[in-house]
């Protein structure tokens, strides 16, 4: 099969945050001190030879940069400088932009202005929606938070919650089908049989809920912050979803969901404090250098998180008007960093990295098979 090169590759992705990759003279230190690299995917040596090549579709059909997991061990250990961790960080971005369909991942990647304005966009007209619905519908009163008369009624939130949930999960699924034929049906890739997906179909919830990898890296403590910051979300999320009549109703606390809610929240605020403090004092080299849309992605969930303990405070000190506004404030935040972030962006990887890991799995096992039934093929010619 013909190689097709793109002697531009390594440019293109200076956008997505790699800029070193030049420096690489394939000495294979970082791959022998990566603890994840193992055959057949060796990386990240064989993703910084593929984009000096400028192999563009070997890399958009490659799952190494995705079974990183960024402890960093490999950029230190490198003895030109080139920054391996980095390019893998960098690819990841890449390849977010290669699997969306609508080309936004792309253009947020590489013109961080635009992602930023079109958060700033939507935050508006969030915000703008919200007001208008509050005050110009009959029955509506901003001192009232929940319950009849209430300024934001929990069923319009909980509409605009499933609108937006459904949107994102569409959104998502495309996208992740597009990456598994991008990397399962290219023409390197061995064939997988349907009952092999089955078979390994554990890996995904196992990989999403305790990443196991991760935790195989170089130190504990960027794992478990990791985890917790990911399991706070996706229990926040859970909450808002499903049980959003429980978490608005009050100002009682309903403790069944919200010692929960408290937990996540705790978790939130702790991981993103720690994760800016860390790249604020590059403390770690997966923290020493920052795209712009690193620093995007933790100061808005901050603020989704601040302005959540904020209006859930208000609301349950007996502030229904101050806490309504906080409210509107809140969503404003919460809808850019979901249909800005969760899809396009930096949280997307809750979906690829787990699916990566399912996929390297049956394309190891298809290997695997592949060299046996060619074994069991020679063996009986060898003893005639």
């Amino acid at each position: 099969m013909a190689l097709r090169a793109n002697p531009r590759l390594v440019d293109d992705l200076q956008r997505y945050g790699a800029d070193d990759v030049s420096r690489c003279f394939h000495c294979g230190n970082c791959t022998a001190a990566c603890r994840l690299s193992a055959d057949p995917f060796t990386f990240p040596r064989a993703t910084m030879r593929s984009l000096q090549l400028g192999l563009e579709d070997r890399l958009r059909a490659s799952l190494d940069p995705w079974l990183c997991y960024y402890c960093g061990e490999c950029s230190e250990q490198c003895p030109r400088g080139a920054d391996p961790g980095e390019t893998m960080m960098s690819m990841r971005r890449w390849l977010t932009a290669q699997y969306d369909f609508t080309g936004l991942a792309k253009l947020f990647y590489r013109h961080p202005r635009a992602q930023l304005g079109a958060m700033i966009a939507v935050a508006l007209l969030t915000g703008a929606g919200f007001l208008a619905y509050g005050f110009l519908r009959g029955g509506g009163d901003l001192s009232v938070y929940d319950g009849p008369g209430a300024f934001l009624p929990e069923p319009a939130v909980h509409v605009f919650d499933w609108a937006m949930g459904g949107a994102l999960v569409a959104l998502l699924l495309v996208n992740c089908v597009r990456m598994w034929r991008l990397t399962m049906r290219d023409e390197r890739a061995p064939a997988v049989p349907l009952w092999q997906y089955l078979r390994q179909a554990v890996l995904l919830p196992v990989h999403f809920f305790t990443q196991p990898r991760y935790r195989a890296c170089k130190g504990k403590r960027p794992w478990a912050i990791h985890l917790a910051l990911m399991l706070s979300y996706v229990t926040m999320l859970v909450l808002i979803v499903f049980f959003l009549p429980q978490m608005q109703a009050g100002p009682e606390v309903s403790w069944g969901v919200h010692a929960l809610g408290y937990l996540a929240a705790v978790g939130l605020l702790v991981g993103v404090v720690l994760a800016l403090r860390g790249r604020l004092r590059r403390s770690a080299p997966h923290q020493a250098r920052s795209h712009p849309s690193d620093w995007v992605f933790l100061i808005v969930l901050l603020v989704v998180v601040v302005t959540g303990i904020v209006q859930h405070v208000l609301h349950r000190a007996g502030l229904p008007a101050a806490a309504n506004l906080a409210y509107v404030v809140h969503l404003m935040a919460v809808a850019p960093f979901e249909l800005c972030q969760v899809p396009f962006g930096k949280w997307s990887h809750m979906a690829y990295r787990p699916l990566a890991i399912w996929f390297a799995r049956l394309q190891e096992a298809a290997r695997v098979a592949t060299a046996r039934s060619a074994e069991a093929q020679v063996t009986p010619l060898s003893a005639a």
